[in-house]
């Protein structure tokens, strides 16, 4: 082995500073740089069975999604409940010229459905699944387990069968990845378990050396949010209707036919105009988000006396961003 001169040995910290200057950011996947971005349209908390229009708000995210020839399409939950009256309303998710994806949401299986239902309505190949799309693995998850002992109200866990499935996935792919759930990995009142799937994830990204996980995205607290915990991005995609207020702040917005037939709107704050996003995932390690802006049809939360949101999260939209990844 050769020895290093005095000199060598002087110039060794300035090399090691400009190897760590040049050391590549959040590392793809190795074959990453030769794909093209990928681009995905995504929404979530449609509330079908809730909001009036919900047809045209879906509507609109397709048509305006297949105007763009995005790569795929996801919600990320709280689409529909599987009764035939909804069909029409699958039809127009349908009418994606490309592939479409589901989340199983919390609501879409009252009425007493079981999850088993509400994923073969949506064609969905299981409850939580994995998929590739240009270089980049997408990992979709339920998370509407029963925790042991269980919760009062709605489930929102990840059990051990599913956790040692995740487990499985990482360690099986060298692609990026992205994670979809319905409820939030990072935000109280998200999945119970939250912490653990976090480590999970993290300790994926530490054997691999690198950013093996990039981002997960969900939906359900109909908030706009984002939030970068250990190098992983969490991002909350706002509810293309409304958010929700509760029997306190009811208000009837709409007209007394549609107060009528769409009762639990009342209890709603509703955007004017539905919300989405079109995500791009940049061979550079960049997430893109372009967002959709909107307004509160009649009063804004706090004009009925709703707590005003510090972090300014409750708003009539999804907000542009682009996430560049930390240096390694």
């Amino acid at each position: 082995m050769r020895r290093l001169t005095s000199h060598q040995w002087f110039l060794l910290p300035a090399l090691c500073v400009l190897v760590t200057l040049l050391a590549p950011v959040r590392v793809w996947g190795r074959d990453t740089l030769s794909q093209k971005p990928v681009r995905f349209g995504i929404c979530a908390d449609v509330h079908k069975d809730i909001m009036h229009d919900a047809d045209e708000r879906l509507r609109a995210f397709i048509d305006g999604m297949n105007r763009r020839q995005v790569d795929f399409i996801i919600q990320l939950g709280d689409f529909c409940r599987p009764y035939a009256r909804n069909d029409g309303f699958m039809s127009i998710w349908r009418s994606f010229k490309g592939p479409g994806y589901h989340v199983l949401g919390n609501h879409d299986m009252d009425g007493g459905f079981a999850r088993e239902q509400t994923a073969a309505y949506y064609e969905m190949p299981a409850r939580y699944y994995t998929f590739d799309r240009g270089g980049f693995r997408f990992i979709v998850l339920d998370g509407n387990d029963q925790a042991d002992p269980p919760q009062p109200g709605y489930a929102r866990y990840l059990g051990a069968e599913q956790r040692q499935w995740l487990r499985r996935q990482l360690k099986a792919t060298d692609r990026p990845v992205v994670i979809f759930s319905h409820q939030s990995l990072e935000t109280v009142g998200g999945v119970e378990n939250a912490a653990a799937i976090r480590t999970i994830l993290e300790n994926a990204n530490r054997t691999a050396g690198k950013a093996k996980v990039i981002a997960c995205f969900s939906g359900h607290h109909h908030i706009d949010h984002h939030r970068r915990i250990n190098g992983i991005d969490y991002i909350q995609i706002n509810s293309m209707s409304y958010f929700w207020m509760g029997e306190k702040y009811r208000h009837v917005r709409y007209s007394e036919e549609i107060d009528k037939a769409y009762p639990w709107i009342k209890r709603t704050a509703p955007y004017r105009n539905p919300l989405f996003a079109l995500v791009t995932l940049g061979v550079d390690g960049t997430i893109r988000i372009e967002g959709t802006q909107s307004t509160w049809v009649g009063p804004a939360p706090w004009d009925l006396g709703y707590p005003k949101d510090q972090d300014n999260r409750i708003v009539p939209a999804v907000s542009d961003r682009q996430l560049k990844p930390d240096a390694q």
